[in-house]
């Protein structure tokens, strides 16, 4: 009986988000006193499959379906299973991505088991007890939830876990779930993912968001340069994806991305209840706004009331001052 953890992968690699996965699952496994194995899908590296022995994996099970270049749910969904199936794992971690929404719920369906999504810590097992904490009400408060039947799935939120790195390597093997045409019958129109230098907005660790105090898309090379002195993606409000001045896929709120990264960095956005719930998971939140009464203040760690053009170069100064 093991742990089971799916990992994703972004250009060949695995992603920042599973990485902390891996080493959530490697950590269960410890206190289960049992093995952890990972699970593959679609186009990843098989060196960089090798390397999550880093996170204390000790086996890979890859599916290198080209069908499965492109996430489908269904056929996502019959190769985790069937892995779970093989490996008889008590306990299934992934990431809280867009990805494992998709595929939670139904896992949890196929397997008879039981979930929680947005966990944020390391469960409490106790005998036969096993509780998870997680965050609920958009990040505003904490649940401890008992999971009672197996596979006990769990899905990490991103930037919750610290990445563990060690020696040893981990093995590769192909596992096959034997897909057919009719697991694909769903498929996405298009899949679009914002980067910055590299930096994928719902993995990144620092977030520079821009709002209407930006005056327009003409100024937008401040947030820009900030975020590529932190090594940072760049966000906005939704008000500003509605007028056009960035594309909808950086929009971060409600109805947007939600983000949880280390620091989040708000410049001239107001700080609405629904761009707050895209957010307010963030560890450390600055607010950088002229109106000393936008409600984004009530929410921020730090707080700069100030122009933004004139703050936002000089923060850009001080961080290619920190690089010499």
């Amino acid at each position: 009986m093991s742990v089971l953890v799916f990992v994703e992968g972004l250009n060949g690699e695995v992603k920042k988000s599973s990485l902390e996965a891996a080493t959530y699952g490697s950590q269960v496994a410890q206190q289960l006193g049992t093995t952890v194995t990972a699970v593959a899908i679609g186009e990843v590296k098989e060196d960089a499959l090798a390397r999550l022995g880093e996170q204390g994996i000790s086996k890979v099970l890859y599916d290198g379906d080209e069908r499965l270049s492109q996430f489908v749910a269904n056929a996502y969904v019959k190769v985790i299973a069937k892995a779970v199936e093989q490996e008889n794992a008590r306990v299934l971690v992934f990431s809280n991505s867009n990805i494992g929404a998709a595929i939670g719920a139904k896992l949890a369906v196929r397997l008879n088991g039981s979930l929680a999504t947005n966990v944020t810590a390391l469960p409490k097992i106790e005998g036969d007890s096993f509780t998870v904490t997680r965050g609920v009400f958009s990040g505003k408060a904490l649940a401890d939830v008992a999971l009672t039947a197996d596979p006990k799935i769990i899905a990490i939120k991103k930037n919750s876990i610290d990445i563990t790195s060690g020696g040893g390597t981990a093995t590769v093997e192909n596992i096959s779930a034997e897909l057919t045409d009719a697991d694909f019958s769903e498929k996405p129109k298009e899949t679009v993912m914002q980067e910055t230098d590299g930096v994928l907005l719902p993995e990144a660790a620092i977030v520079v968001s821009g709002g209407r105090g930006m005056k327009g898309p003409e100024n937008w090379h401040l947030i820009e340069d900030l975020a590529k002195e932190l090594g940072a993606a760049t966000a906005c409000s939704k008000p500003v994806s509605d007028m056009d001045w960035r594309p909808h896929h950086e929009h971060v709120g409600q109805t947007g991305i939600t983000v949880s990264p280390n620091l989040y960095i708000a410049i001239g956005i107001s700080g609405a209840i629904q761009h707050l719930a895209g957010v307010n998971s963030s560890k450390v939140i600055v607010v950088i706004n002229k109106d000393p009464e936008a409600p984004f203040f009530k929410a921020a760690d730090y707080g700069i009331v100030g122009d933004a053009f004139e703050v936002v170069p000089k923060l850009i100064e001080a961080a290619k001052a920190l690089d010499k």
